[in-house]
């Protein structure tokens, strides 16, 4: 068999290498060449010369020295921080809030504005990551990606905000004028899926491929990862949880984006406070209501249980089709019920369905969504910094 010579085949090299060798300097920096060579199973000159091609790109600097035995010390190298940043945003109906990160993932600069009632969500976001660019004494023609978070449907196959029912004036057309606004890469999200992102990171579903979140706040929304990778959908509804038919609420004929579906009627905030109020614990939030009653004991457990039932009627359709390992609770609801409301929830899944995930609260960060946003931009913009070191 005769051999063919792949062209490009050392440049393509040095790319993986290059983006080895950053990638280790974000986990384990500082490294000297050696030690980059070393864990990189690279020569020393081979090493060598990776460092230097990465310092005239302007990602690599030199941040100290590490003394040795006999001879000079080694210089010790970094990723430089502001080779790169990008920026998150959560818009939410009564305000918007913006961070700043360096490439190594630092954030640092942070806004937030109002949107209340603003007739130019432009203005808001331009505002909103203007800010926190110059909070962080970042250029803005550094800034390499914008990924905005926001509540409601986000289609696939334009990117578009198709609905967003807390922001009726996020509609199609947005993205196009956000872009050409900013001059900047800008990206919409759901915002429980970030937070589902969030929460691989740093929290509950750390390690793990297969996961649900279910957020349980004003509204209910679910998001779902397979295989270590958000799942969206066709049309960027999977996780519409709200939307599913459920035993013991209406199911609305010729559904619309606006419709209120069987299970969010009984899961959402109002629907719990009605709950916890039918025994007794009268709160002016469902947050409140439910510590109440986690706080009450033993007299508390009968709203504890009517939301389980609740929760489970939703949960156990979604995790027969999908069969997770982990679903993670979050959201204010969530976060209220803790552990108490998660074994509940637990056991009833596994008492009307075939599977039994584990049923863990939210230990992600306080920002989720925030911390979703940058990761998300983070990942495309090291993608495409770090996977642009080599000359054609």
């Amino acid at each position: 068999m005769s051999s063919t010579r792949l062209p490009g085949t050392p440049r393509l090299l040095r790319a993986i290498n290059d983006r080895a060798a950053l990638e280790l300097l974000l986990e384990r920096g500082p490294l000297t060449r050696a030690q980059l060579g070393e864990l990189t199973g690279l020569s020393k000159v081979t090493a060598s010369q990776l460092v230097e091609r990465l310092e005239e790109r302007g990602l690599v600097g030199r941040v100290g020295e590490q003394a040795g035995g006999r001879g000079p010390n080694a210089a010790l190298y970094s990723v430089v921080p502001t080779s790169a940043f990008v920026v998150g945003v959560e818009i939410g109906p009564e305000h918007a809030v913006a961070a700043c990160a360096d490439i190594t993932g630092t954030v640092v600069g942070r806004v937030q504005q109002s949107t209340h009632d603003t007739d130019d969500p432009v203005g808001v976001v331009h505002n909103a990551v203007i800010e926190a660019a110059r909070s962080a004494k970042a250029p803005i023609s550094k800034v390499r990606r914008v990924v905005l978070g926001t509540p409601g449907l986000v289609d696939p196959s334009t990117g578009e905000v198709a609905f967003a029912f807390d922001l009726p004036r996020w509609q199609r057309g947005l993205l196009g004028a956000l872009r050409e606004d900013l001059k900047r890469p800008v990206v919409f999200e759901n915002d429980v899926n970030l937070a589902a992102v969030a929460e691989a990171y740093a929290g509950s579903a750390r390690g793990v491929d297969d996961f649900v979140l279910l957020w349980l706040g004003r509204g209910v929304g679910m998001a779902v990862t397979l295989g270590g990778r958000l799942h969206r959908g066709v049309s960027g509804a999977a996780g519409e949880i709200g939307y599913a038919p459920v035993v013991g609420a209406p199911v609305p004929r010729d559904v619309t984006r606006r419709s209120k579906g069987g299970f969010r009627e009984l899961a959402q905030a109002d629907a719990v406070r009605a709950v916890a109020r039918e025994h007794g614990f009268r709160a002016g939030t469902a947050w409140d209501a439910v510590r109440a009653a986690v706080d009450a004991g033993t007299t508390g457990g009968p709203v504890l249980d009517e939301l389980a039932r609740r929760l489970s009627l939703g949960l156990a359709a979604a995790c027969v089709v999908l069969d997770p390992a982990v679903v993670v609770l979050a959201g204010e609801v969530s976060q209220a019920g803790g552990v108490a409301l998660a074994q509940r929830v637990q056991h009833e899944v596994a008492a009307i369905a075939p599977v039994s995930p584990r049923v863990v609260v939210s230990e992600g960060p306080e920002e989720p969504v925030l911390l979703g946003a940058v990761l998300t931009a983070l990942e495309a913009a090291r993608d495409e910094v770090f996977g642009s070191t080599v000359d054609e």
